[in-house]
């Protein structure tokens, strides 16, 4: 595959990663795009590590940094949502109004 190639493959999951953040009302919609968005630098970072601009190791661990972030995240906000959840009974985000203010 080309630098090309995968830009454009991580342009798109970003995209559909940042469409689900700004379109759900469901809070593991909103956590799932969030993933995609993340996915998506990644991606980024592995593809300018290959296509040799820097240090190839340096894009390889930060991606590695990135991953380690993105599974604590999912374990924070999976408790929040479970914690909400079983506060509220529901998980849309028009009906939280606590967040609010």
């Amino acid at each position: 595959m080309t630098l090309q190639t995968l830009l454009l493959v991580a342009l798109a999951l970003f995209c559909i990663g940042l469409y689900g953040v700004l379109s759900r009302r469901h809070l593991v919609g909103v956590l799932v795009g969030l993933e995609l968005m993340l996915n998506a630098a990644s991606l980024n970072l592995l593809a300018f590590s290959r296509a040799g601009m820097g240090d190839a190791v340096t894009g390889q661990v930060i991606v590695l940094f990135i991953i380690g972030l993105a599974a604590a995240e999912v374990a924070l906000a999976l408790s929040i949502i479970v914690a909400l959840y079983r506060r509220r009974r529901s998980v849309d985000i028009d009906r939280l109004h606590e967040l609010r203010g």
